[in-house]
């Protein structure tokens, strides 16, 4: 137990024993002092799974579900277990959390922060969730993670990629598996200079909110370390759905290579309209071919994206190749995919994954911690090592609740086998190369302040 717990409970010990002689409320008995928000009292706990089943980003939400099912299975003891056999913590028993069966609830966040909100808030208020997790936007995974700091229960960001979700937005309650648009630029800064130089001119077209706002802030940081000029960054609505009108000036504007800071079906429509409009295969007007640099996306978009993503380097946090093409230290990799795929047919992306071992990760923490008290589960996470789960050796940083770890940088196959397999693994950029300080300035103005347990 930390010290700041021990203070505030001393605090409460205290002053009941001043005032023994008083008649006690009934919030101070012994049965409320130690309950926390939608303690389970019976034989199962439930867990609220909040994606987008709705929105530009609904094909990362589906295949999100689709992991947390598995997990689910998996923590009940049915299947084969997956990942928990190769997991470094052998906490888990396949007998539920503590014992208790779990059930989940879910919810659709349609990309919409209020939307989110609300689905959460019900999850919580109407059918007992003790955690929530999910997501596909960060600016949902923000809104949320506020809500659950209020509500007093622990939330496992789902794929979220702004660096305000771990730096100005952080919450103790909150914890993130999925790495961050500084780690993406920290990667691929060296395989861009390798690939196109250091005399570039980058035109960046921006989803207009925190998760676009920080992936661009962080690719053109890394790009001017390189020498390359940024000419222009136009937002972009998250609800735009043809980028037409977006596309025509950048030819004319004298840059060479164009940053789509688009994810899900944005970055399918987006590509898809550059290669239309003649992009990828046109000259510049500075004389070198035009390039295109999707900084984060995954094999589900890739499939959206079809052919176009033909030699597009971005990045990703995992690949269901990962184990097979760079060895043991990915262990794991393979036999998630091979539970995700006897299950629904096809391999897992990126968003199933770390929605399945975000599950993973918090039953393994209250099973350590004995409680499902969401400050027992936060001081279970914090400083917490751990391997086994598919990234290679991970810390979830206690400073921060930002897991770090190796991430892989990709690009579009040239000739693919199949519909299943259209990016390649370029590298897979070692942990120590994408760390940097929790109060980076990219990452300043927040801070996590106390957990909440709520009730």
């Amino acid at each position: 137990m930390s010290f700041r717990r021990q203070t505030r409970r001393g605090i409460l010990k205290t002053g009941i024993a001043a005032g023994a002689g008083l008649a006690l409320p009934t919030i101070f008995t012994a049965r409320s002092a130690s309950a926390f928000t939608n303690e389970p009292t019976g034989s199962s706990v439930t867990l609220g799974f909040n994606v987008p089943q709705s929105g530009p980003y609904a094909d990362e939400g589906a295949d999100e579900l689709r992991a947390f099912e598995l997990a689910v299975e998996h923590l009940n003891g049915e299947g084969d277990g997956g990942m928990m056999n190769t997991f470094s913590s052998k906490a888990l028993t396949g007998e539920g959390i503590l014992g208790k069966k779990v059930e989940y609830v879910t919810g659709d966040t349609q990309t919409k922060s209020d939307a989110a909100r609300a689905s959460a808030r019900s999850m919580i208020e109407k059918d007992g969730a003790v955690m929530i997790s999910g997501g596909s936007s960060s600016g949902v995974a923000v809104a949320v993670q506020g809500l659950c700091q209020e509500a007093g229960v622990i939330f496992m960001a789902g794929l979220t990629h702004s660096n305000d979700t771990t730096g100005k937005d952080r919450k103790a309650n909150g914890f993130r598996h999925f790495f961050n648009a500084y780690q993406s630029g920290a990667a691929l800064g060296p395989v861009l200079e390798t690939l196109y130089g250091t005399d570039r001119k980058a035109y960046h077209l921006t989803a207009d909110y925190t998760w676009g706002w920080t992936t661009q802030e962080s690719m053109q940081a890394v790009t001017e370390d390189l020498g390359w000029e940024t000419v222009n960054n136009v937002l972009t609505p998250l609800a735009a759905t043809d980028f037409s009108s977006y596309i025509t000036p950048i030819l004319q504007s004298g840059a060479d290579v164009l940053f789509l800071n688009h994810y899900g079906g944005n970055m399918v429509n987006s590509l898809t309209n550059a290669v239309q409009f003649g992009l990828k295969d046109a000259m510049a007007q500075t004389g070198k071919q035009f390039e295109i640099v999707v900084p984060l996306y995954s094999e589900l978009m890739a499939r959206g994206a079809g052919e176009n993503i033909r030699g597009i380097p971005g990045s990703q946090n995992w690949d269901w190749k990962l184990e097979n093409q760079l060895g043991e230290r990915y262990r794991g990799t393979n036999v998630f995919t091979q539970s995700f795929g006897e299950k629904y047919g096809f391999p897992p992306s990126q968003a199933a994954h770390t929605c399945y071992v975000q599950t993973l990760l918090y039953a393994d923490a209250v099973q350590r911690a004995g409680s499902f008290n969401p400050c027992a589960v936060v001081e279970a996470l914090e400083d917490y090592e751990f391997d086994g789960l598919g990234n290679g050796p991970t810390l979830y940083r206690g400073a921060d609740h930002q897991c770090l770890k190796d991430v892989v940088v990709t690009r579009g196959k040239e000739n693919p086998d199949n519909e299943f397999d259209l990016v390649e693994i370029v590298e897979a950029t070692p942990v120590e190369q994408v760390t940097y300080p929790a109060d980076h300035p990219m990452f300043a103005g927040g801070a996590l302040g106390e957990c909440n347990e709520g009730a």
